[in-house]
């Protein structure tokens, strides 16, 4: 499966490369505007480089194949196990793919300010496509100020799961809305032994561990990233809610006794994930589990649901993000690179096939309303997300992921009580990334 915050948690990336295109087609559209699109029945050869593996790489390339219906000579050779430090080597040594996709949002600003993803704005007004058709979340994390360098394949939405018969047994019959009911239900859905140490955890808060990620939690409290001025905001109220719920809830096992009871505990792409053998009763996470539970847990019965926030009046937002696609600094083929890019975003029935097939959310609002769409109970929740307008993309800037990196390093030490000053900390991280961006010189 994809995995979600595989986006921005695993910087997991993909390229594509295009070779022997019609004459013409070759030329960089920042020379002299949109390099050409190949001929239908032009013979060219595209190699494709992505990170997916097993089923998901052959849902892609069952994607990719479709291309040939638009140019049947084309011809498509798809690699996995690839990721952003190869891409970025590519276009470095002179020798970059054609199309390079990511599963990871988190080096699109350093992409888009530094050339390294050409911009797609010439190709999208040459050809007329309606960026309308993308939803705003999904728009926000594909560009960077006002330079679009990527579009997305697919995405993904976070959610809460949930054991229904842990919450059964507690009393408790319908999943938690509010931290404050979160807190409660993790509580009381926890089970020790006789000596203390934790058999089952109501809520694992354990921040950068699994899907507890800083960009993925935000929105559920209504942080935001920057200030109206444009400088670091993490030293606001809101993150200092956050942190301090994961903390109680933290205080409340035990930071030693949690430590140890995470370290028993899965990998979160295995079998043995904490959730599938019933570990714990509820997480938060992205579509994509419901694919995994289904395959790997079909003994688990589970729920979806929105995450919890801190106020009744945020309920029904969320975290967004997803795959992107670009055409890098020195691409051989950037006319055909684009078709391909185009195809992939824009084709409803190849983007609700691939949706289906790995069972990540659509990033058009055509293919998010096509009747063809799977979509079951659980997978609703995301769907529903997905189309609230209320929905939080992953934060872009110059310096990668450097400032997801800072405020998570900085979560970690404060749930394990060694920062004694929180709003002081915060404005130390603050100060760090606003100090990295103005070196960044973008």
């Amino acid at each position: 499966m994809r995995k979600l915050h595989r986006a921005a948690l695993l910087c997991v990336a993909a390229a594509v490369s295009l070779t022997a295109c019609a004459a013409g087609s070759g030329r960089q559209a920042d020379e002299s505007g949109p390099a050409a699109a190949p001929g239908k029945d032009d013979k060219f050869s595209l190699t494709v480089w992505s990170n997916y593996s097993g089923r998901e790489q052959a849902e892609v390339t069952k994607a990719l194949e479709s291309f040939k219906q638009k140019f049947p000579n084309a011809e498509i050779r798809h690699e996995g196990s690839q990721d952003d430090d190869k891409i970025t080597a590519g276009i470095r040594s002179g020798n970059p793919p054609d199309v390079a996709m990511s599963f990871t949002t988190d080096n699109l600003g350093q992409f888009c300010t530094s050339g390294s993803f050409q911009e797609l704005k010439p190709y999208v007004e040459r050809d007329g496509v309606d960026l309308g058709q993308i939803p705003d979340a999904v728009r926000s994390y594909t560009e960077y100020k006002g330079n679009r360098c990527a579009m997305p394949l697919l995405s993904d939405v976070y959610g809460l799961y949930y054991n229904k018969d842990m919450l059964a047994e507690a009393g408790i019959s319908a999943p938690p809305k509010t931290t404050a009911e979160l807190l409660d239900f993790a509580k009381r859905t926890t089970k020790k032994a006789a000596d203390g140490s934790i058999e089952v955890a109501g809520f694992l808060p354990t921040m950068l561990f699994y899907a507890n990620r800083p960009p993925i939690w935000a929105p559920n409290f209504g942080a935001k990233w920057e200030t109206p001025d444009g400088k670091s905001g993490l030293a606001g109220p809101e993150w200092a809610e956050m942190l301090k719920f994961q903390k109680q809830l933290v205080d409340f096992y035990g930071y030693d006794n949690l430590e140890r009871f995470r370290a028993g505990l899965g990998q979160e792409y295995s079998n043995d994930h904490a959730f599938h053998q019933k570990k714990i009763a509820m997480m938060i996470d992205g579509e994509y589990r419901t694919a995994f539970l289904e395959d790997q847990a079909p003994d688990v019965r589970f729920g979806t649901a929105p995450f919890p926030t801190i106020t009744p009046e945020l309920y029904g937002t969320g975290f967004t993000t997803g795959t992107i696609m670009g055409i890098p600094k020195g691409a051989k083929n950037p006319g055909a690179a684009w078709e391909l890019i185009k195809h992939l975003s824009f084709d409803t029935a190849t983007v609700v096939d691939l949706a289906n097939g790995i069972k990540n959310i659509p990033s058009t609002k055509a293919a998010l309303a096509d009747p063809r769409l799977e979509v079951d109970e659980n997978f609703r929740t995301f769907i529903d997300l997905a189309t609230s307008g209320k929905l939080q993309g992953n934060p872009v800037t110059p310096i990668g992921d450097a400032h997801i990196k800072a405020i998570g390093d900085f979560a970690t030490s404060w749930q394990a009580g060694a920062v004694p000053d929180l709003m002081a900390g915060l404005e130390e991280v603050d100060q760090q990334i606003d100090d990295r961006i103005a070196k960044s010189g973008r």
